[in-house]
């Protein structure tokens, strides 16, 4: 087996194709069709219906390099005879930016004054020294507990494990969400989606987050039961919410989500085409280089937990 011989497939997204192709070549690989090809990378994340006729296409090929973090939408489609890595901690610093910039909208009440036609009564906190929970402890959170340190934060995590995370005051395990909620100024959702994670913040959730706590979404939309989060934004046992994720995406216009004043919707920009598509193929790069000298690749997928 020829591990220089990479094919970089589907090609219905030229920018991402031509990026990928040459981050393979960069990396001393050489494109080729899927027929030749040791190991494929995945051009197209929402190229779901092609994706399994170009893998049985790459009989030689043993490892996938998928573009995403998340991979929930391919799941189902993923074998045990294949090697497969994803995004997994590619775009986590571009949307701990996110989150950062997020909790400064919600802490400031900046929903509120953007749509102020009139001068508003004064309001807003300070993020300095605030209870941050982060339900998740992957790498984003990781990037985000390093940008979120000069503010001072309390900062808990609830991941699958209590092992405790660098830079995180408190590490409970998902059993125990409710109690890391309970003296959060900021509830942060940045989970992989799971049949497991789905709906994990539910009306439960919601009211054991004290009334003047934040919850923002960086997650997927499916996290969130919008049932339960519409409940609680009537009844004001939630300060507001911060979501760039929602179920379904894109947010329907007349959707009950937009009448909120303190909600702010902003359409999946923790990491754009833009910003990530030099992140991705910086990552590729790596990876192939890996390949070919026969390393640990980054990024792998655990099948059994689903991302």
């Amino acid at each position: 087996m020829d591990r220089t011989k990479i094919a970089v497939v589907p090609d219905s997204r030229p920018a991402m194709h031509a990026a990928l192709s040459a981050a393979v070549e960069a990396a001393g690989g050489t494109v080729v069709g899927p027929e030749d090809a040791s190991a494929l990378v995945w051009a197209d994340p929402a190229a779901v219906d092609v994706f399994r006729e170009h893998i049985d296409a790459a009989p030689h090929a043993t490892w996938v390099q998928l573009p995403y973090a998340g991979i929930e939408t391919l799941i189902h489609l993923l074998d045990g005879s294949h090697h497969w890595t994803c995004g997994k901690g590619v775009y986590a610093d571009a949307c701990a930016e996110w989150m950062i910039a997020a909790l400064l909208t919600a802490f400031r009440d900046m929903p509120t004054f953007a749509r102020a036609d009139s001068w508003p009564k004064q309001t807003g906190r300070n993020l300095l020294s605030a209870n941050i929970t982060l339900l998740g402890g992957g790498g984003l959170a990781e990037s985000f507990l390093r940008l979120i340190e000069p503010w001072g934060c309390a900062t808990t995590v609830v991941r699958r494990s209590a092992e405790p995370i660098p830079g995180a005051a408190r590490t409970f395990t998902t059993d125990d969400r409710l109690t890391a909620v309970a003296d959060a100024d900021a509830v942060i959702v940045c989970l992989a989606l799971t049949p497991e994670t789905t709906g994990i913040v539910d009306a439960d959730l919601l009211a054991a987050m004290p009334d003047d706590a934040w919850l923002l979404n960086i997650g997927r939309g499916p996290h969130v039961d919008n049932d339960d989060l519409i409940a609680a934004l009537d009844a004001g046992t939630i300060a507001g919410a911060v979501l760039d994720v929602t179920d379904p995406e894109p947010l329907p216009d007349g959707h009950a989500l937009w009448r909120y004043d303190n909600v702010l919707i902003t359409p999946h920009v923790g990491n754009t085409p833009e910003m990530g598509l030099p992140l991705i193929a910086s990552r590729v790069k790596e990876n192939v280089r890996r390949w070919i000298a026969g390393d640990e690749l980054l990024g792998p997928v655990d099948l059994d937990a689903g991302y």
